[in-house]
């Protein structure tokens, strides 16, 4: 089942030049989550700056100039939740994941899966929304979502 189209795009709206630029990620250790992101998803580094004792740093995936995985590390950030199962994840209020579209699922699970990234919910579709998906955890607790469009 396809989705509903969207409803018509609203250029009155006060908001209407609001459009999606990044997504921060909280980490206790700033220069091993750039080197995981960078060596298990192919992020790019883009830039890095400092904010009191933080570190931070902008990572852009492999072909996407539009979106940024914002790295932020530094002191001692409180842990989060272990996530080994995608419906106990679920019942935690708040931030839930990241997601990103793929062409294949399967095959970006396979690579994955070849990197050691910890798989937390095999490739499975959901119709109700026409899509595959799949979840992994970095190693840092937060949950990423890749996506395939089912035709």
């Amino acid at each position: 089942m396809p989705l509903s189209p969207l409803p018509a795009t609203n250029f009155a709206s006060p908001f209407a030049s609001m459009k999606g630029n990044h997504v921060a990620v909280r980490v206790p250790d700033y220069e091993a989550a750039k080197r995981w992101y960078i060596e298990k998803l192919d992020f790019r580094f883009v830039h890095h700056w400092l904010f009191g004792d933080l570190k931070l740093a902008y990572l852009a995936a492999a072909t996407d100039e539009n979106f940024l995985l914002e790295i932020i590390g530094g002191s001692d950030p409180v842990p989060r939740h272990d996530f080994t199962d995608l419906t106990d994840s679920l019942r935690i209020a708040g931030y839930h994941h990241l997601c990103f579209m793929v062409e294949s699922v399967d095959k970006t699970v396979a690579e994955l899966r070849r990197r050691e990234v910890q798989i937390v919910a095999e490739p499975f579709d959901l119709v109700e929304i026409s899509r595959r998906l799949a979840f992994i955890t970095d190693p840092w607790n937060n949950l990423i979502e890749f996506a395939e469009i089912l035709r």
